[in-house]
Formats: structure tokens, C-alpha cells, sequence
């Protein structure tokens, strides 16, 4: 008979958040910010800058329809992973993906698809008792990176990182992180801070990214 697995203090929060596709928990409204302007120059004046400040902004794209994920990446982080579904354990908590598949991202089925409008979340282990998982380096990605999200239907969704923040778990915000959204946006998430034995880790890692393509 194999040994009884530990199980691991979940990661991802320390009490518990009811994830639910259609609750409205806060109005997100989406400002889209212009560039500011350059050096000098007046109005009129010719050159380069004038050129690509009158151009118009590139139209977001549209969402896709509902189709599940099936691989994750992060180019500039060498992660191309398979994705598994999630869902809530009895206590309404959001699963994480088997310490013994670290190598494995999970994508929350009760929320948006790849693409989908509104808020998509994926979490992955920063490492499990075997080493470094999947999401070790989430921390370093860049604002202005692509994550690609490729689906069950052969379409992918490229977002683009926006920002990345880590939240002490005993101050997690919630809306924040989970809030709906009008658009397509993705949330990525991991553990992070200190680690205890006794406690597991003490903060999150959330990258918050939104839609930029499809193919």
C-alpha cells in the first residue's frame, strides 16, 4: 500500500471566497488611457510624432465564444503547460491543480473560456515537495508580455500582462482579483511570500492581463 500523501495547505487564500460566474460583486469600469505626450512641438508641426499621435487606436478584439482551454503559455517565461479543469471544493474554495502534475496549470471551469468576455483565472503551483512547479518564475513576467491561451476549438487568445501584484493573504482583495469584468481579462495566480511549514505561504502572486488578439 503507497504512503498517504500530506495534503498541502491550499495556496491560494487563507479563508474561504465564493467563486461564482454570474454574481456581481463590482462594477468594473474599463478607462483606456492615451499615450502622453512627447517633447515639445507645436500644434501642426510636422514629424514622426505628430504622424503616430493622430493615428487611431487599434480596436479591441472581439470575444470569442465559449470553448475550454487545453495549453498555457508564457513565452517570456519558457512556460508552454497543459491546462486541467478546476471547480470548488465543499467549503466553496477554488481546487488546485494535483501536487503530483506540477508541471500542470488549472483554469477555472465556473468562469470565462479563453477569450470569453469577462474574468478568466488560472492557477498553478509555485512548487510542490518534488521542486520548482510550473508557475516558480510567475513573479518576474513583465507588464506588457503576452500569456496565450490556446482552446479546444484550434483558436487562441493572446493577452497582454498589465500588471503584476503580490497580496498578503490575510488582506486578499477579493473584488479585485475575482470581480467581473466587461471585457476579457485574465488572472493568473500562484503563491508567494514567505513559507512556513506549519502555515504554507504567506502571499499571493496575481497577474491581472487583458485581451490584445485572437487568432
Amino acid at each position: 500500500m503507497a504512503p498517504r500523501r500530506r495534503r498541502r495547505r491550499p495556496w491560494y487564500r487563507t479563508r474561504a471566497y465564493r467563486l461564482t460566474r454570474t454574481a456581481v460583486l463590482v462594477t468594473v469600469l474599463v478607462a483606456v488611457g492615451g499615450r502622453c505626450g512627447g517633447h515639445g512641438g507645436h500644434a501642426g508641426s510636422g514629424g514622426p510624432d505628430a504622424v503616430a499621435a493622430a493615428a487611431p487606436p487599434t480596436p479591441p478584439p472581439h470575444p470569442l465564444p465559449r470553448s475550454r482551454p487545453t495549453s498555457f503559455r508564457i513565452p517570456s517565461l519558457g512556460i508552454d503547460a497543459p491546462v486541467t479543469a478546476l471547480g470548488l471544493d465543499k467549503d466553496r474554495r477554488l481546487e488546485t491543480p494535483p501536487v503530483d502534475e506540477p508541471r500542470l496549470v488549472g483554469w477555472y471551469e465556473g468562469g470565462a473560456t479563453p477569450g470569453e468576455s469577462g474574468t478568466a483565472v488560472a492557477v498553478g503551483h509555485r512548487d510542490t515537495t518534488t521542486g520548482p512547479a510550473v508557475f516558480s518564475a510567475l513573479a518576474l513576467v513583465k507588464p506588457g508580455k503576452p500569456i496565450e491561451a490556446r482552446r479546444a476549438d484550434g483558436r487562441t487568445a493572446v493577452y497582454t500582462v498589465d500588471r503584476v501584484k503580490v497580496f498578503d493573504k490575510a488582506g486578499f482583495p477579493d473584488k479585485e482579483v475575482y470581480g467581473p469584468s466587461r471585457r476579457p481579462e485574465l488572472r493568473v495566480l500562484t503563491c508567494g511570500g514567505y513559507f512556513s511549514k506549519r502555515t504554507g505561504y504567506t502571499s499571493n502572486v496575481v497577474v491581472f492581463a487583458h485581451l490584445s488578439a485572437t487568432r
